[in-house]
């Protein structure tokens, strides 16, 4: 087994803490920070499956857990790539109201080193605090991100046959 180790990212959001903890717990619509995936479950809380579904909800890219979930302060699940049979990890993210706005951070705990997930957590680590902050003080993700939205959308076709939802209720 991989030795496994944790990864943080952090950023400081103008915005308050109950706007902020609303669009990372949003199940009605994709979530620009996290890849523009919509959060896919039947509750919020402890126990409940989820799925970060493709925005038509024809892919599911993520499957997990939810481990925790004290509103506004933190929200945390384990994480599995349905792409890659790597072990899941755990995510977890935490705000703290700080100067008039939040410190997010972003936390990625037991992730499996030299795996496929490994380089794409601490890879999209950063996507993911840097898009926030983004969609929360200008109301959009970056141009360089919106183009990477258009991508994923044309290369939809591509994407495994695993990963269809189909084949990861919750």
């Amino acid at each position: 087994m991989p030795d496994e180790k944790s990864s943080k990212f952090q950023v400081w959001i103008d915005a308050s803490l109950e706007d902020v903890w609303a669009e990372i717990t949003r199940t009605d619509a994709p979530i620009a920070a996290f890849f523009n995936s919509r959060i896919d479950t039947r509750r919020l809380e402890p126990g409940s499956r989820l799925a970060m579904r493709s925005p038509d909800g024809k892919h599911t890219g993520v499957v997990g857990e939810i481990l925790e979930c004290n509103p506004p302060h933190r929200f945390a699940h384990t994480f599995k790539f349905t792409q890659f049979e790597d072990p899941e990890c755990k995510v977890r993210y935490d705000l703290v109201a700080e100067d008039g706005g939040v410190r997010f951070t972003l936390t990625i705990e037991d992730l499996p080193d030299g795996t496929r997930t490994e380089k794409q957590m601490v890879r999209g680590g950063t996507m993911i605090v840097n898009t926030l902050k983004s969609v929360m003080e200008t109301g959009r993700p970056s141009v360089g991100t919106r183009f990477l939205f258009l991508l994923f959308k044309l290369m939809a076709f591509a994407t495994p046959k695993k990963c269809r939802s189909e084949h990861w209720p919750v």
